[in-house]
């Protein structure tokens, strides 16, 4: 099938498709005239690593992830431990989120937000402010 039959099918756009071809994530073969022809095994690769992608694993960890995918013999430990270090990974990010939330939640609450040309969150933007950030 042509790329654009991949794209629809693995819910996908052509740009990242071709990407991930240059990257060596996928190898469709090549016809005589050198379009690319995706095999039903193509788009399944390309599926997972949409779905790996939107649940946040890096292209590296794609990379891991389809190699583990296509072993047979794979042990689902290693899935898990892929899997394990995302979750600690995003934790990390939730705890990094919060503490930002909580900054701009302060930074808020000193501004008047009045027709005043004073305001703190300009002030501490620009180095001029002791506020509290945790």
């Amino acid at each position: 099938m042509n790329i654009g039959t991949a794209s629809e099918l693995s819910h996908l756009p052509v740009k990242t498709i071709r990407y991930y071809e240059e990257i060596g994530l996928i190898e469709p073969t090549r016809s005589g005239n050198g379009y690319r022809d995706f095999s039903e095994v193509d788009v399944q690769r390309l599926k997972f690593l949409q779905r790996a992608r939107g649940l946040g694993f890096s292209i590296e960890e794609c990379r891991d992830l389809l190699s583990l995918y296509e072993d047979r013999n794979r042990a689902s430990a290693d899935v898990k431990a892929l899997t394990r270090a995302k979750i600690q990974e995003v934790d990390r990010k939730i705890s990094e989120l919060k503490s930002l939330k909580r900054v701009l939640e302060t930074l808020a609450e000193a501004c008047h937000g009045d027709d005043r040309p004073d305001c703190p969150i300009i002030d501490d933007l620009a180095g001029k402010n002791d506020l509290d950030q945790d």
